[in-house]
């Protein structure tokens, strides 16, 4: 058994229910002076040192004095499955040139796609495992990954498998880009859908499309999503990015699991989101990075919308791992508090992973993974912007 005794805070999502919304979003249980027992990969037991039980001899304590604790970060969308980077792309955006007109020149997407082609098997591994102790290092136990950087068969099955060695969560996205070997969008799907898909279903838990001008429209994106519903897939959707374009109709109509950027989301579709089931992941990261306007996450919390947060890390368009930067982006941009915060990467970015009942909290039963902050008080996490916050982190009942 592991204590991790004398913390300043615990500090975790109130309930038991995901996702949460509304004003159920910002409710979150703070113990002064607490511990967390973890017994194996399970936690046994949270609350004040002052009704710790009686332990045996056995248990392995952790001295936590100055410490908060909250529960282990959940990034439920990056990108860490790639080569090569982008940094050249990036000196030419500081210039003047937009994402779009790089990714029409060549440039963006279909560079990546060369990169990772070329890495290999042993490359993309290589590539995701640095890409994870990057997460560990700023407080994310479980991560999701998705492919769509190779765009051909290989290389989309070795990014997924490399994925799910490195521990992480794999989405197959197939509808990413079209590579240049074939024509136009209807042709590359029906090789992906007939190549590609009955190995990558068996090897991811969700599929991913980008719907976007110049990338799918959708009726691409739904014939994709449905093959991959078919296939046994869970479904999420690229969304409102730049443009309006269908996405959330589509995916409320499909039962996807989220739409995920929502920066061009207007009244209407915030509207239709708060209305269903579908979670929408926000990514400010992203929009920081490329100059565009934020997701309008106070508005979707307030219509009663479900939302996460996650990072969108990746070499183009979010070259960032870090959670805690992202819920400074969204308590100082997005107008979020820091509680709505902390449950938006953590309970509700684990539902759209279909894992709420397991992670996402520190309570007894979840699995025992937990991030120390090195802080006086657990709002630390938004409060300090892009500084050094997390101390340690334990992921299944191990401290890393």
């Amino acid at each position: 058994m592991l204590l991790l005794r004398d913390l300043a805070q615990l500090a975790t999502p109130s309930g038991t229910e995901a996702p949460l919304r509304g004003a159920a979003l910002g409710e979150i249980e703070v113990v002064d002076r607490a511990f967390v027992l973890c017994d194996g990969e399970t936690i046994a037991a949270v609350g004040r040192m002052s009704s710790l039980p009686a332990l045996d001899d056995d248990v392995v304590e952790v001295d936590c004095r100055g410490l908060c604790a909250i529960p282990g970060l959940v990034d439920c969308h990056t990108h860490a499955a790639f080569g090569g980077d982008r940094v050249d792309e990036f000196s030419l955006r500081a210039g003047g040139a937009s994402y779009e007109e790089l990714h029409a020149a060549g440039g963006g997407i279909l560079f990546t796609v060369r990169a990772t082609r070329a890495a290999g098997g042993d490359g993309l591994r290589e590539a995701v495992e640095l890409h994870r102790s990057w997460m560990l290092r700023e407080g994310t136990t479980t991560f999701e990954a998705k492919s769509g950087y190779g765009l051909d068969r290989d290389t989309e099955l070795a990014s997924l498998r490399a994925i799910r060695d490195a521990g992480g969560v794999p989405t197959w996205l197939g509808a990413h880009a079209v590579p240049p070997e074939f024509a136009d969008a209807d042709a590359y799907l029906d090789f992906a859908l007939a190549d590609v898909l009955p190995d990558a279903a068996e090897l991811a838990e969700a599929a991913d499309v980008f719907l976007e001008r110049g990338a799918f429209d959708a009726s691409q994106a739904r014939r994709y999503l449905e093959a991959c519903r078919d296939a046994g897939l869970a479904l999420r959707l690229h969304a409102d990015q730049f443009t309006e374009s269908g996405a959330i109709p589509l995916a409320v109509e499909l039962g996807a699991r989220s739409v995920d950027h929502l920066e061009a989301t207007g009244e209407e579709g915030i509207r239709t989101l708060a209305a269903s089931d579908v979670t929408g992941v926000l990514l400010p990261a992203s929009a920081l990075f490329l100059d565009r306007p934020m997701p309008p996450g106070r508005t979707l919390v307030d219509a009663g919308a479900a939302v996460a947060l996650a990072t969108d890390f990746n070499p183009g368009s979010a070259f960032c791992e870090s959670l805690p930067l992202v819920c400074s982006l969204a308590a100082t941009q997005l107008h979020l508090s820091p509680a709505e915060a902390l449950a938006a990467c953590t309970v509700n970015a684990a539902h759209v992973l279909g894992r709420a009942d397991d992670i996402g909290r520190l309570a007894p039963g979840y699995r025992a993974d937990v991030t120390l902050l090195e802080a006086p008080d657990w709002r630390y996490l938004a409060y300090h912007l892009g500084g050094r916050v997390v101390a340690r982190v334990v992921v299944g009942g191990e401290l890393r």
